[in-house]
């Protein structure tokens, strides 16, 4: 259902491609326009999401429409990637299910920590395979310990997901269907995000 500019505040994210397929960044309905006005849009895909209707023609009179779709592919310079999406408490959380992975207790953000594995004082990097989600109350008790010295286990292994996996994590619950469809693809066959 294509949705009108009344109901723009509740509009999804587009996501935005790159010419090879490549999913690249999330962007607003109105930079989506502005891509679209600029004619770097090259092809689309899902459905269309919002219709603006502009100006009438002074010939016939009919009225200028702009769909703007889902999932929308750019031309220009594709972005690099890194191959290692930015570590953030948000994906990081969204990654481990909002479940602390030492008591399998799930919580909202507010109530999550980012734990280190290996404990920045000890030497543990800040990165997604030394960083598990964790409840204020465990990572308060593990303090700067070894899990095995604190006599736990991981409920879970740490991994790192990649750039698709990163784009649904920082967009979570507000991803049309199509959009997460097209996502997916790309996942990792041991993702959390397929379960």
């Amino acid at each position: 259902m294509i949705a009108t500019i009344d109901a723009y505040a509740r509009l999804p994210r587009i996501l935005r491609l790159d010419l090879s397929g490549r999913p690249v960044d999330w962007v607003t309905w109105q930079d989506a326009v502005c891509l679209y006005a600029r004619d770097i849009v090259v092809w689309t895909l899902g459905d269309p999401i919002l219709r603006l209707r502009g100006g009438h023609s002074r010939i016939d009179g009919s009225q200028s429409t702009l769909d703007i779709n889902s999932i929308i592919a750019c031309d220009g310079k594709p972005k690099p990637q890194t191959g290692v999406p930015p570590l953030t408490n948000q994906a990081l959380f969204g990654r481990d299910r909002n479940t602390c992975l030492y008591c399998g207790g799930r919580f909202g953000d507010g109530a999550l920590t980012r734990d280190h594995i290996v404990p920045s004082s000890r030497g543990g990097k800040d990165a997604w395979d030394n960083c598990v989600a964790a409840c204020r109350r465990c990572n308060h008790a593990k303090g700067d310990r070894l899990v095995h010295e604190w006599g736990r286990e991981l409920l879970a292994l740490p991994y790192t997901p990649n750039y698709a996996e990163y784009l649904a994590l920082i967009n979570s619950g507000r991803i049309l269907g199509d959009q997460m469809d097209f996502l997916r693809r790309s996942f990792k066959a041991n993702s959390r995000l397929l379960h």
